[in-house]
């Protein structure tokens, strides 16, 4: 807001009074020659306290209201971000370059979406911008806890969003070519075994999974096909690559929450690539844009536009297998969506909730919970797919 300007004005109680009959009769006879003579009164300035007691009040008042909107609140504001076309260039570099393999031209959009956080480590916001957002639908107000953990500070802030893009990309690229039937190597390894787990007396973090029951475990679908062969609670033959050697292992299972084998470990998967697939994007960070850069992928890789043209945004993490998971700041993606000029988004299945009776004027949601659904959505929607067709978010 513009400061106005000021204008002078006398205060009421401060014009001079005029003289009354009793001035002029007391005063006295002027010498000289007699003729006849004025007298005059001049008053002091004068203010009624009563008055200045108020304006200073007042003054007292603006100027606290004023620190108060100024001052620093424990909130995070999230707005909508800006939308980028995966298909498309950013500082003159491609966002998707693919080299080492036949890649095909590509029309319309493929919009990864983003939030813009004001707010935790590194920054505050003031207390006018929450009243802003509390009264804007297409801003969220939150603690700052619910997005930083305490103690964190800006660096290391900034060093995990780009750890999860950089692996969100991989994790992209991954699933794109393993969709297209392209052979993609994983190197699976453990990086915690859960200490309640049956496997935590004979795994470590740190081994790398070779095989299982005989199997491979060069991909991720290998991995769960190795596990397959034990039914829970039983004995899997393992071999792991421990400090440079391989170490055979009978590990003991158990039964997940689906009711399918587990070890109990968690792993970290990293991939080779018969071909350079770069995703060369700045100032962006987080695993949201996962979903968009495998639709991008694909795109690149198949003939023809897998959009037919179109303005098609969206979100969501991209597990190598092919999985759509859930992300944050789901409201106010959709409405930088629209704002960039699309009237298509896809939308993470168990992100509906958060969708349902948040969806701007003019865009249409489809709901989508892998790869393959969020491809054949694409395509639907190229060929002329009309609203409401598709797979939409409804309340549950």
């Amino acid at each position: 807001m513009n400061p106005g300007h000021d204008h002078d004005t006398p205060w009421p109680d401060a014009v001079p009074g005029p003289s009354s009959a009793a001035d002029l009769a007391d005063a006295p006879p002027a010498a000289g020659d007699g003729s006849p003579q004025h007298a005059t009164s001049e008053h002091p300035v004068t203010m009624n306290p009563r008055t200045g007691v108020l304006l200073l009040s007042g003054f007292v008042t603006v100027a606290l209201v004023a620190a108060a909107f100024l001052m620093p609140v424990h909130y995070a504001v999230q707005r909508p971000g800006p939308a980028l076309n995966t298909l498309g260039a950013e500082n003159g570099k491609d966002l998707i370059a693919i080299s080492g393999h036949e890649s095909y031209p590509t029309s319309g959009a493929l919009d990864l979406t983003t939030v813009s956080v004001f707010g935790g480590p590194g920054g505050h916001v003031e207390l006018y911008q929450v009243i802003e957002g509390w009264l804007d639908p297409s801003v969220a107000v939150v603690p700052e806890e619910r997005l930083f953990p305490k103690g964190v500070t800006e660096k290391q802030n900034e060093e995990e969003n780009q750890r999860e893009m950089t692996s969100s990309q991989e994790s992209a690229t991954a699933a794109a070519l393993t969709s297209l039937g392209i052979a993609v190597t994983t190197r699976v390894s453990i990086t915690e075994v859960d200490a309640k787990a049956p496997a935590a007396k004979t795994l470590k973090a740190g081994d790398v999974l070779v095989s299982i029951n005989g199997v491979r475990t060069d991909t991720l679908d290998a991995l769960r096909t190795g596990l397959d062969r034990t039914a829970p609670g039983k004995v899997a033959a393992m071999v792991v690559e421990r400090a440079g050697k391989q170490v055979p292992l009978d590990v003991t299972t158990r039964a997940g929450d689906d009711g399918k084998t587990q070890i109990g470990v968690f792993i970290d998967a990293t991939f080779k690539f018969p071909f350079d697939v770069k995703i060369q994007i700045e100032d962006i960070g987080g695993p949201s844009a996962g979903t968009m850069f495998a639709l991008g992928i694909i795109d690149k890789l198949t003939p023809g536009p897998l959009t037919g043209g179109k303005q098609i945004a969206g979100t969501g993490t991209m597990d190598p297998d092919g999985t759509v998971g859930p992300i944050g700041g789901i409201r106010q993606k959709l409405f930088g969506a629209r704002h960039a000029g699309a009237r298509w988004f896809l939308a993470p299945a168990d992100n509906c909730d958060e969708v349902v009776g948040h969806v701007p004027d003019g865009l249409n949601v489809v709901r989508v919970a892998t790869l393959d659904e969020a491809r054949a959505a694409v395509e639907k929607i190229g060929k002329g797919a009309a609203p409401g067709s598709l797979p939409t978010c409804t309340a549950s």
